[in-house]
């Protein structure tokens, strides 16, 4: 039996330590043909995003993929970072050598907008930022709706609390009236066929449910044959002690070195040693739909509320009347995706046991 064709995909990225580990997610996976990395501001700047883009896929062997920045601002707010969550470089203690290539000199925008209009149907739009991006592109191409094979998105919060206010989660906070843009364009679409491709949003809902520990990184090291590996799990000496990984592996190392800060971010903020992993959930799902279960509701952003500015309003009772616009993840296999997590990353690290550049 063959391997399906892969999923055409673009992903739009604001790279960070969880966004890192998509991108490894997506490397590994045999049903993803990653045409592109777009990149947008939001756990840090566009252009370190970029930098940080450019330096993971070379620590993965590909440096055949294109990475383009977009819009470096968001539509309407002043620029917010979090080098809280995830460091002052996006990578938490990870270090990693400057790219050896340059950023793509296409738009991110046009990136998007582009492969949409040359192959209508066919690819795969994932976000894992804030919607800058996408907003954008649907202003330089309405029918991006119509164009798309589908959207999946990290973001909102659709009945579990905000994580940055008490109401929003990151992404959408960050950006609201890109979020509303991108959701408005889609109900529109859809109100006129509904036929078109509602996006799949995996919010805080299910994303907090993707936890990893110290434990699924000394499982990436044994299934990526690196030795020392136990080291990795800090936790069991000092889980707050400033030291870097001593694996063999280069990117068990990155991985290792990253995660932990942002293991002691949510140590210090949520009471446990580990990690959310949002970013890599929804790639995931993106690649095997089956891993989450959705509910079709119909989806509208605050952006004016002086406590909900960047709200995901859920109409679950359907008092609008409006059809839905969005699938929104209602549950998800979180031990299936571990598994898939450790197989995949693990295979992707051991075939770059060798790399002297890191």
């Amino acid at each position: 039996m063959t391997d399906p064709t892969p999923m055409p995909v673009i992903l739009d990225v604001d790279t960070g330590i969880d966004d890192s580990l998509a991108l490894l997610y997506a490397l590994g996976s045999r049903e993803a043909d990653i045409l592109a990395v777009t990149c947008v501001s939001g756990n840090v700047e566009a252009r370190q995003v970029a930098i940080n883009t450019l330096a993971v896929l070379e620590l993965s062997g590909r440096t055949d993929i294109e990475v383009a920045v977009g819009r470096e601002v968001p539509l309407e707010r002043p620029l917010e970072t979090t080098p809280e969550t995830h460091g002052p470089r996006g990578i938490g203690y990870a270090e990693l050598p400057p790219p050896s290539r340059a950023i793509s000199d296409r738009h991110g925008v046009d990136v998007i907008v582009e492969a949409a209009r040359a192959r209508p149907g066919e690819i795969t739009l994932v976000t894992l930022g804030p919607l800058t991006n996408l907003a954008v592109a649907l202003q330089r191409e309405p029918r991006l709706p119509q164009l798309l094979r589908r959207h999946i998105l990290m973001g909102g919060a659709f009945g579990a609390p905000g994580n940055t206010t008490p109401t929003t989660e990151w992404n959408l906070h960050c950006d609201p009236e890109a979020a509303k843009i991108a959701f408005g364009a889609w109900a529109q679409a859809i109100a006129v066929d509904p036929s078109v491709p509602r996006p799949v949003a995996l919010g805080l809902d299910v994303t907090e449910g993707a936890r990893i520990g110290p434990e699924h990184v000394v499982a990436l090291a044994h299934r990526a044959g690196s030795r020392p590996d136990e080291n990795l799990a800090s936790a069991q000496v000092d889980p707050l002690a400033p030291r870097m990984s001593v694996a063999s592996n280069p990117v068990i190392r990155f991985i290792a070195d990253a995660l932990r800060w942002y293991y002691e971010f949510h140590e210090r903020y949520d009471g446990f040693y580990g990690a959310f992993i949002h970013d890599p959930l929804a790639v995931a799902a993106a690649l095997d739909p089956g891993l989450i279960t959705t509910e079709a509701l119909y989806v509208d952003v605050e952006t004016r509320g002086e406590l909900t500015s960047g709200m995901t309003v859920a109409d679950r009772r359907h008092l609008t009347r409006k059809p839905p616009n969005v699938d929104v993840a209602a549950t998800a296999d979180i031990d299936a995706f571990l598994k898939r997590l450790i197989e995949r990353v693990g295979a992707l690290a051991g075939a770059r046991e060798t790399p002297s550049r890191y």
